[in-house]
């Protein structure tokens, strides 16, 4: 007897993270319903996918009251990507930012009770601040400045992940919540002010390469095929609750690392450009993946060198006018 086909709803998408996922559900022969509003996503993101049976695109916010046809939907996962995850997207609108985080996954939670649907929060590894612990474990409670200009989202994030605990304590929701940390890969916003964006695209012009503080500041780059495969396996992992879980690429890098390595990757002759180091901008970020690889079996497969290969590739194919080459806004920190 085969099995039931499965029905999974994207909030967020069509944006970077919701369109690999999309079409990864779709490969394992899910169903797939797209939500986004589009503040962030891109419908170019959704090529690969549109005109497929198995899947379904619904425009709307859902901090405001989901569509009928999403309120009766019967579906068996809700994955919720749904947030400006840049800082130069989500400080442009802070409390739609914290709305979304709070009153747009509350929506999502109810739906998935009313489904009977498990849900998976995309978190974030902001809800760590800057860090005195390092590497961060889940266990970590952070170091966040809750009033400052990214409070927006990583307070959002923190209360977003305090819901679905909430629903989950109560047997009402059966959550998982993946505490993402960066991610780069095709289909990364050329505009958003993060920083793979930011130096691929720079160096591809032949532009002066920002680099915010010193640059010895140090991030952890994981991509986004690995980080895909990392929610899909959450999302199945049927064992008791476990609580937040990392996903990224435990390897940490210094920013003049990362930027050394575009340049010779591009071949690219661009001089640094150093500026003030943003407020609140972590110091270090570096996941300790050992829930993971002991949970779910899941680690990271895909080198920097080669990921940024696709990513060069993928920029290079874009229209050099959608390529900026400088950053837009002194408060684009090194996400």
């Amino acid at each position: 007897m085969s099995r039931p086909q499965q029905r999974f709803l994207v909030a967020g998408g069509a944006g970077f993270l919701g369109s690999h996922l999309c079409e990864r559900l779709i490969e394992t022969g899910a169903r797939v319903v797209c939500l986004d509003n589009f503040l962030t996503g891109d419908p170019a993101n959704l090529r690969n996918v549109q005109g497929e049976k198995a899947f379904e695109l619904v425009e709307a916010d859902i901090v405001n009251p989901l569509p009928a046809s999403i309120a009766r939907a019967r579906l068996d996962g809700v994955f919720n990507l749904a947030c400006a995850a840049s800082p130069l997207a989500y400080q442009a609108d802070p409390e739609h930012t914290l709305m979304t985080s709070v009153v747009g996954t509350q929506r999502l939670l109810r739906l998935a009770e009313d489904s009977g649907a498990r849900l998976l929060l995309s978190s974030t590894s902001e809800v760590y601040g800057d860090p005195d612990a390092h590497p961060q474990t889940e266990t970590y409670w952070g170091n966040v400045n809750c009033t400052g200009p990214r409070a927006c989202y990583d307070e959002g994030k923190r209360a977003a992940e305090t819901l679905c605990f909430d629903y989950d304590r109560g047997g009402r929701v059966a959550v998982r919540v993946a505490r993402i940390f960066n991610t780069y890969g095709p289909r990364l916003s050329a505009s958003d002010g993060r920083v793979v964006s930011n130096v691929v695209s720079q160096a591809l012009n032949g532009a002066d390469i920002t680099v915010f503080g010193d640059g010895s500041q140090t991030r952890s780059f994981c991509y986004v095929a690995d980080l895909i495969e990392g929610l899909m396996q959450l999302m199945a992992y049927d064992g008791p609750q476990p609580g937040p879980v990392n996903i990224g690429n435990p390897i940490e890098r210094k920013i003049l690392e990362l930027v050394e390595l575009v340049l010779t990757l591009t071949g690219s002759s661009s001089q640094l450009a150093f500026h003030p180091l943003p407020q609140d901008d972590p110091r270090r970020r570096r996941p300790d993946i050992s829930k993971a690889e002991q949970l779910l079996g899941w680690s990271p497969r895909t080198s920097l060198e080669q990921g940024l290969h696709a990513t060069i590739a993928w920029f290079e194919g874009l229209d050099p006018a959608a390529v900026p080459t400088a950053i837009p806004s002194a408060a684009a920190r090194v996400a």
